[in-house]
């Protein structure tokens, strides 16, 4: 009776019903634009999108450090939220396209998964990732949407390349470099590492299954991913071309900003619970399973020795290993990103541990899982609300936005200090120019670079260096054509007074106030060498959003043929291996 009772548990669950999951889960909050109000990086990439959707073809941005080219920063995401915004506005077209990567992360999660366990499996996999913590931070606490839709689409470009070096499929090829292309056009720093982290165990994995089924494998294998590895990097070459210009003619040297991801995570007990607790949450307790399991199983070694590894990268500084690898781009990278791919290559295993249970404990086994899984999400949720790392989001800024709008005021560029995450609000909605910014990468002006600061908004909080290079700014206020500062931090009144400013206007019953310089001309255009050429322009507007239609195209007009069926071993084998997408006879 227990097992009549309990057979529906036995069974895959169907990839619609946790794609209606996702929806329902991430859906309602995202709606309440909760990534807006809550995380830090949101209304940066709002910023980016409200460029393009007024200056497609034109990737130099004046608002932020007197001028820079947004070539730096790959643009599918803030170029599908600016196509968005004609019809939903700024802020729900980010919630749109957050949304499409929240549903696409437990599809491209039950593809990845049945390369390594079974249907069912995969399936239990897949469900794990719309409440996994990594997920939930980096879209409601970090804002990183770039990077929780990149991996996303890598991940399921990643069955293709098995297909391709397993059977040399052409259908498989176009699409995995498609995809590939299309993962790079939002994020290149995430396909960079998941290039490496994940398609070399996928690559391993089709050489072990093609040994096993008495085929030639080195050679064909190797010669078949190197094809694929020509073929990405040429066409990446080619889609972000703008970007590499960019960067080759103006390296990123300037002095290293400090970042909590790359701290030593066990000196700290926040940033312990902020990069580590947080993200893994009950992915905590299945650890000592991933790794037994992983290392007993053949076909699971390639996959739990990239996961160890990234999940190294993912503590950041806690080890020496990153940084002896990565050398000058350690002080460049934030860490956070890793936890991620960590949780997306333990989910297969993770899965297989759920059937596992499922099958020894019925229903009490299902319940137990079901709740850690919403244990896990509702870790980052609650988060938000206790975390020491504060954002200014909830700040009214409409009357900063409207002051700049009003009497020529936008003739001149300005100052926020102390308005945190906020500012870049006020840029996106206000037509005046800023001498300040969010983007490091982006900065030229050697105000900004010769310090190891951030955003001048919030210099205080990088010591001498902030405030340094605050100081130099204001010195040089004339140059620049800053007449207007707002100031939301008294700490700062006395600095911005010595160097000539006096307060004319205060917002917000005195939460604000608002300082002007009398001898200050309007602003000028700032002539730099980082300006995009027109041809760079009409690149960066073309490729990466149309090989995203073309992916779109190819997902719909040429279909895949090919199902993934489960060879089951003999009884005594503990565990089922499944050989993926074999033609259905």
């Amino acid at each position: 009776m227990e097992i009549r009772d309990t057979s529906y548990l036995r069974k895959p669950i169907p990839l619609a019903v946790i794609v209606l999951i996702a929806l329902a889960v991430h859906g309602p909050l995202l709606f309440l634009q909760l990534p807006t109000n809550s995380s830090y990086d949101a209304n940066f990439h709002i910023f980016f999108a409200s460029h393009y959707a007024h200056h497609w073809f034109d990737p130099w941005n004046e608002k932020w450090f007197a001028g820079f080219s947004q070539t730096t920063y790959p643009p599918l995401s803030h170029q599908w939220i600016a196509m968005l915004s004609y019809v939903f506005g700024l802020s729900m077209g980010f919630m749109l396209v957050q949304l499409a990567a929240a549903v696409l992360l437990p599809v491209s999660i039950y593809r990845f998964a049945r390369l390594w366990v079974s249907e069912r499996a995969a399936s239990y996999a897949a469900l794990f990732s719309v409440f996994v913590g990594a997920e939930a931070f980096l879209v409601y606490n970090a804002g990183q949407l770039p990077t929780t839709l990149a991996a996303p689409l890598w991940v399921l470009a990643l069955p293709y390349l098995y297909e391709w070096c397993r059977w040399g499929r052409m259908r498989a090829l176009v699409k995995g470099l498609i995809l590939a292309f299309v993962a790079a056009s939002v994020h290149h720093v995430t396909l960079l590492f998941g290039a490496v982290l994940f398609a070399l165990p996928v690559v391993w994995l089709a050489w072990i299954d093609r040994q096993e089924d008495g085929e030639h494998a080195g050679a064909v294998v190797i010669s078949r991913a190197a094809v694929y590895a020509v073929l990405s990097a040429v066409g990446i070459g080619l889609v972000l071309l703008p970007y590499f210009l960019a960067i080759l003619k103006h390296p990123i040297e300037q002095t290293p900003i400090p970042h909590a991801s790359r701290n030593n995570l066990l000196l700290d007990w926040t940033n312990f619970m902020n990069y580590f607790i947080v993200p893994y949450g009950a992915l905590m307790i299945a650890l000592p399973f991933v790794v037994m399991r992983g290392a007993s199983t053949r076909r699971l070694r390639p996959l739990l020795i990239f996961f160890w590894i990234t999940f190294i990268f993912g503590l950041g500084g806690t080890t020496p290993i990153p940084r002896l690898l990565l050398r000058r781009a350690f002080e460049i990278l934030t860490f956070e990103r890793f936890t991620l791919m960590a949780c997306i290559m333990a989910l297969p295993i993770v899965g297989a541990l759920a059937a596992d249970l499922v099958d020894r404990f019925h229903r009490t086994g299902a319940v137990v899982l079901g709740l850690l899984a919403v244990a896990t999400l509702l870790l980052p949720m609650s988060w938000m609300y206790y975390t020491p790392f504060r954002t200014m989001n909830n700040l009214d800024v409409d009357p900063v936005v409207n002051f700049l709008n009003r009497d020529g005021h936008d003739k001149f560029r300005f100052l926020t200090l102390g308005f945190g995450n906020a500012f870049p609000r006020v840029s996106t909605y206000a037509n005046a120019q800023s001498i300040d910014g969010e983007y490091n990468s982006a900065r030229l002006l050697p105000e900004m670079t010769k310090y190891g600061a951030a955003q001048l908004t919030n210099a205080k909080f990088f010591g001498r260096a902030g405030m340094e290079s605050l100081r130099a700014m204001l010195n040089h206020a004339n140059r620049y054509g800053v007449k207007f500062i707002f100031i939301h931090d008294p700490f700062y009144e006395p600095l911005v007074a010595f160097a000539g400013w006096r307060q004319v206007e205060t917002f917000d019953s005195g939460l604000i106030t608002v300082w002007a310089k009398e001898d200050v001309p309007p602003a000028h255009k700032i002539m730099s060498d980082a300006i995009p050429a027109p041809w760079e322009g009409l690149m960066w507007g073309t490729l990466p959003f149309g090989c995203s239609l073309l992916a779109i195209v190819l997902a719909f007009m040429w279909p895949d043929r090919v199902r993934a069926l489960e060879v089951l071993r003999p009884a005594a084998t503990p565990a089922p291996e499944p050989v993926y997408a074999r033609e259905a006879h």
